[in-house]
């Protein structure tokens, strides 16, 4: 269990820093209103969960520590908008179209509503 931690919080902490240096990069070159940033770091995340799922899944390493590291680790600290994105490809995979558009737009609305909330609640 703390083996597979220290993979998630070093894959964590990587991917953490790589999406503050997209930030840093894209901000460098483009100043407008529009979060180009953000929008490049959850698509090349989901991007990148899929490719690597796909890589582990070929070559039989879907349960191991490049899982923790990787998946958990790199790409959830880099945006967890990757897992978001193959957790619904992973429901309409599975004929699960009605709970996917669901969670889609629970997640939308929620989250929309907790940012609300916690700010509203802060001040």
């Amino acid at each position: 269990m703390l083996k597979t931690i220290l993979y998630i919080a070093l894959g964590g902490a990587i991917g953490s820093v790589l999406r503050y240096l997209t930030s840093v990069l894209v901000s460098k070159y483009w100043s407008n209103h529009f979060p180009l940033a953000t929008l490049i770091t959850n698509v090349f995340g989901c991007f990148l969960i899929g490719f690597l799922i796909g890589i582990l899944e070929r070559n039989n390493l879907a349960n191991s520590n490049l899982k923790w590291l990787l998946i958990t680790g790199f790409c959830g600290g880099f945006t967890t908008f990757s897992t978001f994105g193959y957790e619904n490809m992973s429901l309409f995979q599975s004929n699960n179209s009605f709970l996917a558009f669901g969670y889609i737009a629970l997640s939308l609305v929620l989250g929309l509503f907790a940012v609300w909330f916690g700010l509203l609640i802060s001040k």
